[in-house]
């Protein structure tokens, strides 16, 4: 039964005001909890509300005694500025995907492999439904709430905190026991009842009507004024966890010291126990079969759990074995998402047109008789290039099948040939580029001597596409992340001639900020718009050295292999330094993942003369547009390896080859596939080859796996 204190507000003093506001932000936090958590709300509606009006009251007249987990935070504050952007203290990385119950299996016998279990010995799975919804990280601090960020890019995502606390599913305060520093991850999602609802109610009053769940999730928690977020009827569920703090002289390496469990499925118990909601359909599976039974199951399901899923994720349970498979590249080895089929609608082909990408790639692009595929409305469709659309025969006219592949990607699968009409011609790649008329040609594979797949414009140069998409990919969210300058902006700036290159945008304020240029005084732009494109080009003047590669564009260089040779090279200078010098190539080569054809196609990028103008016009002595940020080296505080380039080669007993390599780098330790004089250190088991001969060659330091074990442990 709700306590209501019969002392009038008016004649409440500071100390009894309070300790009165304490006990009101507990007991309403207490059934929000029974009604949003548990549907099993203990008073009335007009009890609730009657605690809410007198905690409003007390506030109103004692303002310097609110509370940071005072109920008056669900109903949210005045709008914010912009979305600051925040660093994730550990990176918050998406899933691999399997299609089939074979991917499924393969993943688990991958796991098997790296830790040399015996295929006897079970691997234990925790299994839960997969929310299509928008990921969050809640960091707490002595158990209060103090940040909510969005996953961004996985490294740094948007600080949404005075939203967070609107969602009543989410505590500001912990219960019990809980690390100094927490991180909770999870999932915010909306109710398909409660999407209905919110959409009778805007056409009730003329608001907008929203498409998908999932979609107006992710628009209100991106709200600048939070008392619209408090009106959503936002959800969350609780799946993992981020930064924990660690115990006074815990090593590198070690799993968190105040880890509430050894195993996922107890962490899970303990985060529930802290006050947060966690699915109740997750369940701990001791094989893979019974794991392909859960998805089966909840696939049956998946109409009637009244929120939208997307698949199954399967995570290996035992924590320790989460950290000895660690990461590679975005992705965790000791997880995997199991979607669901596809689903596929029929529309017909309305044109097909050719998009030219920033390495001059012509793309042919199939446009659509609009449909909806998965809540989503597809207009465009990828044919990806001219062998593919030759396979499928896709012609303008045609009925065609389309699907969005694991839910995102909207493909062809298929064309419809009983309907095709009589007037549809096969489609002919043209030989010219279509934006500046310049020959497109197939190169010539020198290793394979075959045409590549890719046909390309030959004026990288100087075709106005290849410029605009470069612009664009410059300032993407993969690259550096500036709000404000999509792919619409950047081409309207470039055809009016404030963009030619990326130094450019760094200029706009000072070169176009008053007079007639004023691009405040362009069509469909004020002061505020201009100011807010400002303070985000402003907001990425410093900028990380993994990011600033991925914006450069270099061909074959993704996100993957930015990160490796930020690693590796730590620093721009540093890495701009080698790429000049004679031996790139080879430095290039002695990085474990990065090939000959990568290496020598890094090395041509940067000896192109345009391209280094370009570089050096945002990170030059004269004019230092953009400041490029080392990369944070592991925490390797004592570890014997760090900053080391290492060798393992032979066969290797006391652990699989991938777990080593793995090992040496979260260490701080640079793994080569190759000896040379740069190498500090060669692990040789037995059957070693031309490496070990190399290795003494250029007189390296070579040790066994058993005394390489020994080493890490110390």
């Amino acid at each position: 039964m709700s306590k209501i204190s019969e002392v009038p507000v008016e004649r409440l003093g500071e100390d009894e005001a309070g300790k009165e506001l304490a006990r009101l932000a507990a007991e309403i936090a207490e059934h929000d909890k029974r009604y949003y958590q548990h549907d099993a709300p203990s008073v009335s509606d007009a009890e609730y509300d009657a605690l809410r009006r007198r905690n409003e009251a007390i506030e109103a007249q004692f303002p310097e005694l609110i509370r940071s987990d005072s109920p008056s935070e669900r109903v949210g504050a005045k709008p914010a500025g912009g979305f600051e952007k925040v660093r994730h203290a550990v990176r918050m990385l998406s899933l691999g995907n399997a299609f089939s119950d074979d991917d499924v299996e393969g993943f688990v016998a991958r796991v098997g492999r790296f830790l040399s279990i015996n295929e006897e010995e079970a691997i234990v799975l925790v299994t839960e439904p997969k929310i299509d919804g928008l990921a969050i990280s809640l960091r707490y601090e002595k158990g209060k709430l103090v940040l909510g960020a969005t996953r961004g890019d996985g490294t740094e995502g948007e600080n949404v905190t005075a939203n967070i606390r609107t969602i009543r599913d989410i505590p500001h305060q912990l219960e019990g026991s809980a690390p100094d520093v927490f991180e909770v991850r999870g999932e915010i999602y909306m109710s398909h009842a409660d999407f209905e609802a919110m959409n009778k109610r805007q056409e009730k009053d003329g608001g907008k009507i929203f498409v998908n769940p999932r979609n107006s999730a992710a628009g209100s928690l991106r709200q600048l004024d939070s008392t619209i977020t408090a009106k959503r009827p936002l959800r969350f569920f609780a799946y993992s966890w981020g930064e924990v703090s660690e115990l006074p002289g815990q090593l590198p390496g070690e799993l968190p010291g105040q880890l509430p469990g050894k195993t996922h499925w107890d962490v899970l118990q303990a985060i529930k126990k802290m006050g947060f909601p966690v699915n109740p359909l997750v369940r701990r599976c001791k094989s893979v079969g019974e794991a392909l039974a859960f998805y089966t199951d909840i696939q049956h399901q998946r109409s009637e759990l009244g929120y939208d899923i997307d698949g199954v994720v399967y995570k290996i349970d035992r924590l320790d074995f989460q950290d000895r498979l660690g990461f590679v590249s975005r992705s965790p080895r000791w997880a995997i998402a199991h979607k669901f089929p596809a689903e596929q609608a029929e529309s017909v082909v309305e044109d097909i047109s050719i998009q030219v990408g920033r390495t001059g790639v012509l793309t042919p692009v199939a446009h659509i008789k609009p449909l909806t595929v998965g809540g989503v409305v597809v207009r465009n469709v990828t044919l990806h290039n001219e062998d593919e659309v030759k396979r499928k025969d896709v012609r303008l006219g045609d009925a065609v099948i389309v699907q969005r592949a694991g839910d995102v990607i909207p493909q062809i699968v298929r064309v419809v040939l009983e309907r095709r009409p009589k007037s549809a011609k096969p489609f002919a790649m043209p030989k010219t580029c279509p934006v500046c008329g310049s020959h497109a040609e197939r190169e010539i594979n020198p290793k394979t001597g075959a045409p590549e797949v890719a046909r390309r414009c030959t004026n990288r140069l100087s075709c106005p596409a290849q410029t605009v998409e470069r612009l664009r990919h410059f300032a993407s969210r993969d690259a550096l992340d500036i709000e404000g300058m999509g792919e619409k902006t950047v081409r309207e700036f470039f055809d009016d001639g404030l963009l030619k290159e990326p130094a450019d945008i760094f200029r706009l304020q000072k070169s176009y900020a008053r007079g007639e240029a004023a691009i405040a005084k362009r069509e469909g732009w004020g002061e505020q718009s201009a100011e807010k494109l400002f303070a985000a080009i402003e907001a990425r003047r410093k900028i990380g050295l993994d990011r600033f590669v991925i914006a450069l564009g270099i061909p074959q260089v993704g996100e993957t292999t930015a990160r490796l040779l930020a690693r590796n090279f730590q620093s721009w200078d540093a890495f701009y330094k080698s790429m000049g010098s004679d031996n790139a190539v080879e430095d290039l080569e002695e990085i474990g993942g990065i090939g000959d054809v990568m290496a020598r196609g890094i090395k041509e990028f940067f000896d192109e003369e345009h391209n280094r103008k370009a570089i050096d016009d945002l990170v030059g002595l004269e004019e230092k547009l953009v400041k490029v940020t080392d990369i944070a080296a592991p925490k390797t505080s004592g570890s014997p390896v760090a900053g080391q380039a290492i060798v393992f080669t032979g066969s290797l007993e006391l652990m699989t080859r991938s777990e080593a390599k793995a090992r040496a780098e979260s260490l701080g330790a640079k793994v080569s596939g190759s000896v040379s004089k740069k190498t500090n250190l060669v692990v040789a088991g037995p059957g070693a080859g031309s490496k070990l001969k190399d290795a003494e060659k250029h007189g390296v330091k070579i040790i066994s796996e058993e005394d390489w074990v020994n080493l890490i442990k110390t």
